[in-house]
Order: C-alpha cells, then sequence, then structure tokens
C-alpha cells in the first residue's frame, strides 16, 4: 500500500499545483525534485525504523523514488534522451507547457494514452496492462492483502462516528 501511494505522490502535489493552481509552468515541481525527495525519503526511512515500521519506510521510499527515477527515463521509450532536469527543480525548471489547459491536461493525456494504446501491439497491451496488474494484485493477496484491515477498520470508525 505504501509503495502504490507513495508512487503517486509526485504527480498528486505537482500536478494540482500546476495544472489547477498554475503555481509551476510544468507538472515537474517540488514534488519530482530529488532535492526535496533524498531529505523526505531519508526522514520517512528514519521515522520508519524509529517506530519499527521500516519496510513500510522502504516501500514508501521505494514508490517515491524510482517513480523520479520513471520519469527521468520515460523519454527513452521515445529515442529521445534522459530528462535529468525534470527532478533537479529549483535549479532546473522544466519546460513550461505550451498550452494551459488547466486541469483539461488530464483529460489530453489520457485521450493520448488511448491513441497509443490502440497503436500497440495486442501483445505488448495484454503484458503491460494486464498481466503485470495481475501479478501485483496476486502477489497483494498472497502476501494477506495488506491495508484491507485497516481500510476496514476506519470505515468503521467513520461509521460509527456518523451514528
Amino acid at each position: 500500500m505504501a509503495l502504490a501511494v507513495a508512487s503517486l505522490v509526485p504527480d498528486l502535489v505537482d500536478k494540482p499545483l500546476s495544472w489547477g493552481l498554475g503555481w509551476f509552468p510544468s507538472g515537474y515541481a517540488i514534488g519530482h525534485s530529488a532535492f526535496v525527495a533524498i531529505p523526505v525519503g531519508l526522514g520517512v526511512l528514519l521515522f520508519g525504523s524509529r517506530l519499527d515500521r521500516l519496510w513500510v519506510s522502504v516501500a514508501f521510499v521505494v514508490g517515491y523514488w524510482t517513480h523520479l527515477l520513471g520519469d527521468v527515463l520515460n523519454p527513452i521509450r521515445y529515442g529521445n534522451s534522459i530528462l535529468v532536469g525534470r527532478v533537479l527543480w529549483p535549479v532546473s525548471a522544466a519546460e513550461p507547457y505550451e498550452i494551459d489547459r488547466g486541469l483539461g491536461r488530464g483529460l489530453a493525456y489520457l485521450e493520448d494514452f488511448v491513441a497509443e494504446l490502440v497503436t500497440m501491439p495486442i501483445t505488448d497491451v495484454v503484458l503491460l496492462y494486464l498481466l503485470l496488474p495481475a501479478a501485483t494484485i496476486a502477489l497483494w493477496i498472497f502476501d494477506g492483502a495488506p491495508g484491507v484491515t485497516l481500510l476496514s477498520r476506519a470505515v468503521g470508525t467513520v461509521r460509527s462516528r456518523l451514528r
């Protein structure tokens, strides 16, 4: 659960601040910055070890840092060079968007993704978008579905307080 949530943290921070509030000229800023991610990751590891939850904190750091690595390496898929500057905010700010679409940028990216998905070989689609998530879910279930009990307790607490 920590890995899954942490892998979204950079986008959950930067995209709303850029697309929704216009605070940054692109979706790569404070949440994607190695200058923020490294101390945050080290702090999470320290905090997790003190609470005897080291594996949860390691999962968080792996999720957060691999998101940044993926953003740096992603251009290779299209035959371009890696973009180390994406994780060096504020020293190296990402190029601003040519067109400000606000929150509609997310819909534009979804449209681009679906168009790319349609043109991909079916084996790639099955492997990347069906088998990999299915294997991940199977591993999560095999591991005892961590997080379900916590979520169930939280829902029960909210329900009891609302009554």
